[in-house]
């Protein structure tokens, strides 16, 4: 194993990427509890990146690091002109080959390039040009009957990618269903490079179960850590020492909730960044008395006193 990988994935836990939820704050909000868990960015489209420079999904802090910027495309001369531009911020390179989302596979980006492998191979060469290790997230295939996804990983891994993040669905799956966690175990027997699994990683327990039906070297948490942005530490703590933090109470969630609403302020101004933290609510909330009547009211409040007036009444019930 490369050794600056091996130190990148050392806490054996990863942010997985998500559109408009890994931006900036929430980063930094993992960071607050995990010194080593590896970041990841929002997907940036390489061709945005590469003609318009940076945007403020790319904002980082020093603090940030280890972290992964994940770039999408299909054009090997912009993920190479992508890359070279966040080669100064990013750890790793991380191409997105697993988005399912209509609009993007039917740009030949995300999970459409698992049925372009040689297209897929060509922009990790291209990526590679950056200077800075490059990974690859994909999932098990396209559809069920194209399950690929160890041939993909070899040929990734000849084309020079370093570390594969693999979500257990295929792309007609979408979100919808199981993850299978026993399936990843093939990949990781047939690559020499490092694996983490992602899907339905949602706590501790799930954690320890998807490694051991993976196999895989570490795990790759989105939607599990929503409302609890502690829980790759607690993971990797687990990981570490076998211990089981207990996860926050709804008063220390509603603190933390807080503290996301006043950062996204800062970082987009007050009408947007209110509006930008409607959609965690639910996850913050969660547990809350009569959570769905709350959570109305918050994802229509303007004024920001109020939304703290009604995050006040979530600590005294």
């Amino acid at each position: 194993m490369n050794d600056k990988i091996k130190k990148l994935t050392r806490s054996r836990v990863s942010l997985a990427p998500m559109a408009g939820i890994t931006d900036y704050v929430l980063r930094s909000l993992v960071r607050k509890y995990s010194e080593t868990c590896l970041l990841t960015t929002e997907m940036i489209s390489s061709e945005f990146l590469a003609q318009s420079g940076n945007t403020e999904i790319s904002k980082l802090d020093n603090s940030h690091h280890p972290i992964a910027y994940q770039i999408s495309g299909h054009k090997p001369h912009l993920i190479e002109a992508a890359a070279r531009r966040l080669s100064g911020m990013a750890d790793i390179i991380d191409i997105n080959m697993g988005c399912p989302v209509n609009k993007v596979v039917k740009g030949q980006d995300g999970c459409a390039l698992m049925r372009t492998p040689e297209l897929a191979a060509d922009l990790v060469c291209a990526a590679k040009s950056g200077g800075r290790p490059v990974s690859v997230k994909f999932r098990l295939g396209y559809t069920s009957e194209e399950l690929n996804f160890t041939e993909f990983g070899q040929k990734m891994q000849d084309a020079g990618a370093e570390f594969i993040t693999i979500h257990g669905r295929t792309r007609s799956q979408m979100y919808s269903g199981k993850a299978d966690w026993s399936l990843i175990r093939r990949l990781k027997e047939n690559v020499d490079i490092p694996v983490f699994a992602n899907g339905d990683v949602v706590d501790i327990e799930s954690a320890v179960r998807c490694l051991e039906q993976s196999g895989a070297d570490g795990v790759a948490i989105g939607r599990g850590m929503l409302g609890d942005p502690s829980l790759p530490h607690r993971i990797e703590h687990h990981f570490e020492t076998g211990e089981k933090l207990p996860p926050p109470t709804l008063q220390e969630k509603i603190e933390i909730l807080k503290q996301h609403l006043d950062e996204e302020i800062k970082l987009r101004g007050e009408n947007a960044g209110i509006k930008f933290v409607r959609k965690f609510y639910p996850y913050y909330i969660s547990g809350v008395p009569n959570a769905a009547k709350l959570r109305g009211a918050l994802v229509t409040e303007d004024d920001y006193g109020k939304i703290i007036q009604y995050m006040n009444f979530c600590n005294d019930t």
